[in-house]
Protein backbone atom coordinates (compact mmCIF):
# COMPACT_ATOMS: atom_id res chain seq x y z
CA UNK A 1 0.00 0.00 0.00
CA UNK A 2 2.80 2.40 0.99
CA UNK A 3 4.74 1.45 -2.15
CA UNK A 4 1.71 2.14 -4.32
CA UNK A 5 1.23 5.55 -2.67
CA UNK A 6 4.90 6.40 -3.14
CA UNK A 7 4.72 5.43 -6.83
CA UNK A 8 1.67 7.66 -7.32
CA UNK A 9 3.38 10.57 -5.59
CA UNK A 10 6.52 10.16 -7.70
CA UNK A 11 4.44 9.82 -10.87
CA UNK A 12 2.45 13.02 -10.27
CA UNK A 13 5.58 14.83 -9.17
CA UNK A 14 7.24 13.85 -12.46
CA UNK A 15 4.15 15.01 -14.38
CA UNK A 16 4.24 18.39 -12.61
CA UNK A 17 7.96 18.81 -13.36
CA UNK A 18 7.44 18.00 -17.06
CA UNK A 19 4.48 20.38 -17.33
CA UNK A 20 6.41 23.19 -15.64
CA UNK A 21 9.43 22.70 -17.92
CA UNK A 22 7.21 22.62 -21.00
CA UNK A 23 4.90 25.51 -20.11
CA UNK A 24 7.23 27.90 -18.28
CA UNK A 25 9.03 29.32 -21.38
CA UNK A 26 5.71 30.30 -22.96
CA UNK A 27 4.41 31.63 -19.63
CA UNK A 28 7.52 33.77 -19.22
CA UNK A 29 7.15 35.05 -22.80
CA UNK A 30 3.54 36.06 -22.04
CA UNK A 31 4.60 37.83 -18.86
CA UNK A 32 7.45 39.64 -20.64
CA UNK A 33 5.10 40.77 -23.40
CA UNK A 34 3.22 42.93 -20.85
CA UNK A 35 6.35 44.61 -19.50
CA UNK A 36 8.21 47.67 -20.75
CA UNK A 37 11.45 49.49 -20.02
CA UNK A 38 13.91 48.01 -17.53
CA UNK A 39 11.21 45.70 -16.10
CA UNK A 40 11.79 43.38 -19.06
CA UNK A 41 15.29 42.54 -17.78
CA UNK A 42 14.14 41.76 -14.24
CA UNK A 43 13.44 38.03 -13.61
CA UNK A 44 9.89 38.48 -12.32
CA UNK A 45 7.40 35.63 -12.25
CA UNK A 46 4.60 38.20 -12.37
CA UNK A 47 4.69 41.42 -14.40
CA UNK A 48 4.92 44.68 -12.49
CA UNK A 49 2.11 46.10 -14.67
CA UNK A 50 -0.08 44.77 -17.47
CA UNK A 51 0.75 47.12 -20.33
CA UNK A 52 -0.76 46.38 -23.77
CA UNK A 53 1.60 48.82 -25.45
CA UNK A 54 3.76 46.05 -26.90
CA UNK A 55 0.75 44.41 -28.55
CA UNK A 56 -0.46 47.74 -29.91
CA UNK A 57 3.01 48.47 -31.28
CA UNK A 58 3.12 45.13 -33.12
CA UNK A 59 -0.45 45.15 -34.43
CA UNK A 60 -0.13 48.73 -35.66
CA UNK A 61 2.61 47.63 -38.04
CA UNK A 62 1.01 46.85 -41.38
CA UNK A 63 4.00 44.73 -42.36
CA UNK A 64 3.48 42.39 -39.38
CA UNK A 65 -0.24 41.99 -40.04
CA UNK A 66 0.56 41.27 -43.68
CA UNK A 67 3.15 38.70 -42.57
CA UNK A 68 0.51 36.94 -40.46
CA UNK A 69 -1.79 36.82 -43.49
CA UNK A 70 1.05 35.47 -45.64
CA UNK A 71 1.80 32.74 -43.11
CA UNK A 72 -1.86 31.69 -42.89
CA UNK A 73 -2.19 31.57 -46.67
CA UNK A 74 1.08 29.72 -47.28
CA UNK A 75 0.63 27.21 -44.44
CA UNK A 76 -2.99 26.45 -45.42
CA UNK A 77 -2.10 26.01 -49.09
CA UNK A 78 0.82 23.78 -48.15
CA UNK A 79 -1.44 21.56 -46.05
CA UNK A 80 -3.97 21.31 -48.89
CA UNK A 81 -1.44 20.21 -51.51
CA UNK A 82 0.49 18.00 -49.10
CA UNK A 83 -2.63 16.09 -48.03
CA UNK A 84 -3.99 15.87 -51.59
CA UNK A 85 -0.76 14.36 -52.91
CA UNK A 86 -0.16 12.26 -49.80
CA UNK A 87 -3.61 10.64 -49.83
CA UNK A 88 -3.29 9.54 -53.46
CA UNK A 89 0.33 8.42 -52.99
CA UNK A 90 -0.47 6.51 -49.80
CA UNK A 91 -3.31 4.69 -51.55
CA UNK A 92 -0.90 3.50 -54.24
CA UNK A 93 1.78 2.52 -51.72
CA UNK A 94 -0.62 0.76 -49.34
CA UNK A 95 -3.11 -0.88 -51.73
CA UNK A 96 -1.47 -1.32 -55.12
CA UNK A 97 1.09 -4.10 -55.45
CA UNK A 98 4.08 -3.26 -57.65
CA UNK A 99 7.77 -4.08 -57.71
CA UNK A 100 9.93 -1.81 -55.60
CA UNK A 101 7.10 -0.54 -53.42
CA UNK A 102 9.03 -1.09 -50.18
CA UNK A 103 12.16 0.50 -51.60
CA UNK A 104 10.17 3.51 -52.77
CA UNK A 105 8.62 3.96 -49.33
CA UNK A 106 12.03 3.76 -47.66
CA UNK A 107 13.37 6.30 -50.16
CA UNK A 108 10.54 8.68 -49.28
CA UNK A 109 11.39 8.28 -45.60
CA UNK A 110 15.09 8.83 -46.34
CA UNK A 111 14.36 12.09 -48.16
CA UNK A 112 12.77 13.49 -45.01
CA UNK A 113 16.08 13.04 -43.17
CA UNK A 114 17.93 15.60 -45.31
CA UNK A 115 18.47 18.91 -43.49
CA UNK A 116 17.11 22.02 -45.18
CA UNK A 117 20.52 23.56 -45.65
CA UNK A 118 21.65 20.55 -47.70
CA UNK A 119 19.13 21.25 -50.48
CA UNK A 120 18.90 25.02 -50.11
CA UNK A 121 21.13 25.90 -53.07
CA UNK A 122 19.48 23.41 -55.43
CA UNK A 123 16.01 24.48 -54.42
CA UNK A 124 17.01 28.12 -54.85
CA UNK A 125 18.11 27.42 -58.44
CA UNK A 126 14.85 25.57 -59.13
CA UNK A 127 12.73 28.41 -57.79
CA UNK A 128 14.68 30.94 -59.85
CA UNK A 129 14.26 28.77 -62.94
CA UNK A 130 10.49 28.62 -62.42
CA UNK A 131 10.30 32.37 -61.83
CA UNK A 132 8.86 31.96 -58.34
CA UNK A 133 11.43 33.93 -56.35
CA UNK A 134 9.89 36.40 -53.87
CA UNK A 135 6.44 34.92 -54.43
CA UNK A 136 4.26 32.87 -52.05
CA UNK A 137 4.36 29.97 -54.52
CA UNK A 138 8.09 29.55 -53.81
CA UNK A 139 7.38 28.81 -50.14
CA UNK A 140 4.36 26.63 -50.93
CA UNK A 141 6.51 24.54 -53.28
CA UNK A 142 9.43 24.20 -50.88
CA UNK A 143 7.23 23.48 -47.86
CA UNK A 144 5.21 20.90 -49.77
CA UNK A 145 8.39 19.13 -50.88
CA UNK A 146 9.62 18.86 -47.30
CA UNK A 147 6.20 17.98 -45.86
CA UNK A 148 5.29 15.23 -48.33
CA UNK A 149 7.65 12.49 -47.03
CA UNK A 150 6.20 12.73 -43.54
CA UNK A 151 2.56 12.90 -44.65
CA UNK A 152 2.98 10.06 -47.17
CA UNK A 153 4.67 7.81 -44.64
CA UNK A 154 2.08 8.40 -41.91
CA UNK A 155 -0.97 8.10 -44.20
CA UNK A 156 0.43 4.95 -45.81
CA UNK A 157 0.65 3.38 -42.36
CA UNK A 158 -2.98 4.24 -41.61
CA UNK A 159 -4.15 3.19 -45.08
CA UNK A 160 -2.69 -0.28 -44.57
CA UNK A 161 -4.75 -0.73 -41.40
CA UNK A 162 -8.09 -0.18 -43.18
CA UNK A 163 -10.05 -3.41 -43.81
CA UNK A 164 -9.58 -4.86 -47.28
CA UNK A 165 -13.24 -5.97 -47.33
CA UNK A 166 -14.40 -2.35 -47.54
CA UNK A 167 -12.33 -1.75 -50.65
CA UNK A 168 -13.42 -5.06 -52.22
CA UNK A 169 -17.09 -4.22 -51.65
CA UNK A 170 -16.61 -0.83 -53.30
CA UNK A 171 -14.89 -2.45 -56.30
CA UNK A 172 -17.76 -4.92 -56.67
CA UNK A 173 -20.15 -1.97 -56.77
CA UNK A 174 -18.14 -0.50 -59.64
CA UNK A 175 -16.26 2.20 -57.74
CA UNK A 176 -13.15 3.63 -59.35
CA UNK A 177 -9.93 4.16 -57.35
CA UNK A 178 -10.72 7.88 -57.03
CA UNK A 179 -14.21 7.09 -55.66
CA UNK A 180 -12.69 4.61 -53.23
CA UNK A 181 -10.21 7.23 -51.99
CA UNK A 182 -12.68 10.11 -51.66
CA UNK A 183 -15.90 8.33 -50.68
CA UNK A 184 -14.69 5.26 -48.79
CA UNK A 185 -11.27 5.91 -47.29
CA UNK A 186 -11.32 9.66 -46.55
CA UNK A 187 -14.11 9.46 -43.92
CA UNK A 188 -12.11 6.73 -42.16
CA UNK A 189 -8.85 8.67 -42.40
CA UNK A 190 -10.06 11.85 -40.70
CA UNK A 191 -8.04 11.35 -37.47
CA UNK A 192 -4.87 10.72 -39.49
CA UNK A 193 -5.60 13.65 -41.82
CA UNK A 194 -6.15 16.02 -38.91
CA UNK A 195 -2.95 14.87 -37.20
CA UNK A 196 -0.72 15.07 -40.26
CA UNK A 197 -2.40 18.24 -41.52
CA UNK A 198 -1.94 20.04 -38.21
CA UNK A 199 1.71 18.99 -37.94
CA UNK A 200 2.29 20.11 -41.52
CA UNK A 201 0.61 23.44 -40.76
CA UNK A 202 2.78 23.98 -37.68
CA UNK A 203 5.92 23.13 -39.65
CA UNK A 204 5.03 25.58 -42.43
CA UNK A 205 3.97 28.24 -39.92
CA UNK A 206 7.26 28.10 -38.00
CA UNK A 207 9.67 27.59 -40.93
CA UNK A 208 12.37 30.25 -41.12
CA UNK A 209 15.27 29.32 -43.43
CA UNK A 210 13.32 28.99 -46.69
CA UNK A 211 11.15 32.01 -45.85
CA UNK A 212 14.26 34.12 -45.28
CA UNK A 213 16.00 32.88 -48.43
CA UNK A 214 13.14 32.87 -50.96
CA UNK A 215 11.50 36.19 -50.02
CA UNK A 216 13.05 39.63 -50.04
CA UNK A 217 10.24 42.20 -50.02
CA UNK A 218 8.41 43.25 -46.88
CA UNK A 219 5.01 42.33 -48.35
CA UNK A 220 6.01 38.70 -48.97
CA UNK A 221 7.59 37.88 -45.61
CA UNK A 222 6.14 35.33 -43.22
CA UNK A 223 5.78 35.67 -39.46
CA UNK A 224 9.11 34.06 -38.37
CA UNK A 225 11.08 36.38 -40.64
CA UNK A 226 9.05 39.41 -39.55
CA UNK A 227 9.78 38.63 -35.88
CA UNK A 228 13.47 38.07 -36.59
CA UNK A 229 13.70 41.49 -38.23
CA UNK A 230 12.31 43.20 -35.11
CA UNK A 231 15.81 43.85 -33.79
CA UNK A 232 18.08 46.74 -32.97
CA UNK A 233 21.75 47.42 -33.52
CA UNK A 234 22.75 46.00 -30.11
CA UNK A 235 21.33 43.79 -27.39
CA UNK A 236 20.23 46.85 -25.41
CA UNK A 237 18.33 48.18 -28.44
CA UNK A 238 16.49 44.97 -29.24
CA UNK A 239 12.75 45.55 -28.58
CA UNK A 240 12.23 42.46 -26.43
CA UNK A 241 8.72 43.54 -25.41
CA UNK A 242 7.32 43.75 -28.98
CA UNK A 243 9.21 40.57 -29.92
CA UNK A 244 7.60 38.67 -27.04
CA UNK A 245 4.20 40.14 -27.91
CA UNK A 246 4.60 39.09 -31.55
CA UNK A 247 5.69 35.60 -30.46
CA UNK A 248 2.61 35.24 -28.26
CA UNK A 249 0.33 36.45 -31.06
CA UNK A 250 1.63 33.83 -33.51
CA UNK A 251 1.76 31.02 -30.92
CA UNK A 252 -1.75 31.33 -29.52
CA UNK A 253 -3.49 30.25 -32.80
CA UNK A 254 -1.45 27.03 -32.82
CA UNK A 255 -2.42 26.29 -29.22
CA UNK A 256 -6.08 26.92 -30.04
CA UNK A 257 -5.91 24.57 -33.04
CA UNK A 258 -4.34 21.83 -30.94
CA UNK A 259 -6.99 22.24 -28.23
CA UNK A 260 -9.81 22.14 -30.79
CA UNK A 261 -8.53 19.02 -32.55
CA UNK A 262 -6.90 17.28 -29.59
CA UNK A 263 -9.28 14.30 -29.68
CA UNK A 264 -8.68 13.78 -33.40
CA UNK A 265 -4.95 14.12 -32.83
CA UNK A 266 -4.90 11.48 -30.08
CA UNK A 267 -7.06 9.17 -32.21
CA UNK A 268 -4.78 9.72 -35.21
CA UNK A 269 -1.62 9.04 -33.22
CA UNK A 270 -2.94 5.84 -31.65
CA UNK A 271 -5.08 4.31 -34.42
CA UNK A 272 -2.15 3.19 -36.55
CA UNK A 273 -0.49 1.37 -33.67
CA UNK A 274 -3.34 -1.05 -32.93
CA UNK A 275 -4.30 -3.96 -35.13
CA UNK A 276 -7.69 -5.50 -34.90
Amino acid sequence: MERSLLQNVLFYFGVVVIVVIAVFPFYYAVMTSFETGTAIFKPNFLPEAFDLGNYESVLNQRSFVRSVFNSVLIASTTVFFALLLAVTASYALARVRFRGRGLLLMTILGVSMFPQIAVLSGLYELINLLGLYNKPYALVLSYTIFTLPFTVWVLTTFMRELPVEIEEAAIVDGATPWIIITKVFLPLLWPALVTTGLLAFIGAWNEFLFALTFTISETQRTVPVAIALLSGASVQEIPWGPIMAASVIVTVPLIVLVLIFQRKIVAGLTAGGVKG
